[in-house]
This record gives structure tokens, sequence and C-alpha cells, in this order.
């Protein structure tokens, strides 16, 4: 196991991920509807694959995506996180919700734990979201975090997708934040 913060918000738990969230990532890659813009629905055998990259990037680079839990229940939520792999342009936050959880509010709530994260533990000085175009859903979310479409695309390297890159700055995020408290 990889140890790493556990990071709690008013409703949330983010941890790093472990064995015991493979079945939750099946039940995230398997939806149609929430893994379309992730890469697509994938088979078990690859989402454990992409599991035990998630978890071999906080290996190699010391932080990830968080398994993201709610407090009260422990239900699984998602997946949501700062996160660099090989190809990117620049670090990212990103963010997956089972379906069973949008709306709740809480992609925007784990993502902005994640930025705190990601500006004051990191040391990051600006944070992008890549974002497909059609993916109103995920605009939404950036846009309470106060990030904006940049007006750059990019392709995301591996999946042959291009995207709008959305972000912001550590100062623009300073003041951004205020709504989150």
């Amino acid at each position: 196991m990889i140890s790493g913060p556990v990071i709690e918000t008013a409703r949330l738990r983010l941890r790093v991920p472990e064995e015991r969230d493979f079945p939750h990532f099946v039940s995230l890659m398997s939806d149609e509807v929430a893994a379309r813009h992730i890469g697509g629905v994938q088979s078990a055998p690859m989402t454990w694959r992409s599991l035990a990259a998630l978890v071999g990037h906080w290996h190699f680079r010391g932080y990830g995506f968080f398994t993201v839990e709610e407090r009260e229940t422990g239900a699984w939520v998602g997946r949501v996180g700062p996160w660099y792999p090989h190809g990117w342009s620049q670090p990212e936050v990103g963010w997956s919700i089972l379906r069973d959880h949008w709306g709740r509010g809480y992609g925007p709530e784990a993502a902005a734990a994640s930025l705190d994260f990601a500006f004051d533990t990191l040391g990051w000085d600006e944070v992008i979201h890549l974002i497909a175009a059609e993916n109103v859903n995920s605009q939404a979310v950036a846009r309470k975090l106060g990030s904006r479409d940049t007006g750059r695309d990019e392709e995301v390297a591996g999946f042959g997708m291009i995207v709008d890159v959305w972000g912001q700055t550590k100062a623009e995020w300073a003041q951004n934040r205020k709504r989150f408290a």
C-alpha cells in the first residue's frame, strides 16, 4: 500500500486509492455516460490496469487521484485529484464521480480540496482541467471552482481526444476559494 494524506471536507473523505476500491472503479468505468469523457467504457481487466496506474502515479510522483468517499456512510463517490501523467502539458486536477452521486455538489467539494492540496502542499502555481467541449457537467464544476476556458485545445496523450484546457492560477484560486469557505 502507498501511504498518503487523508483530506476531509464537510461531507467527504479523500484518500489514496486501494485495492478494495476496484469494484467501485469497475462501476465507474462500465457506465457509458460516466466514462464517456474519461476514455470510454473499460472492461474489468482494463479497469484494473487503470487503477494500478493511478496507484503507480502516487508512487512515482507522490500525489495522484484520490478515492472520494462520503464521510458519513463510507460510500464510494469517485476519483478526484491532482495528477500529471506522461504527455500532459502541465499538471491537472481532474474529477470523475459515479453517476449515482451526480448533482450533490461532491465534484466541486472534492476538487476544491484537491486544488488546496495542489497549491498549498504540492506548491503548484497553476492548474488545468482537460475537459471535452461537449462535457457540460465538468464545465459546470470548473466554473464553480472559478476556472475558465483558456481558449487552448490539447490532445489527451494516449487517448487521441482533443479537449478544451480550463484552469486557474494559485492567485486566482486564493480569491475563488472564498466561495467554498
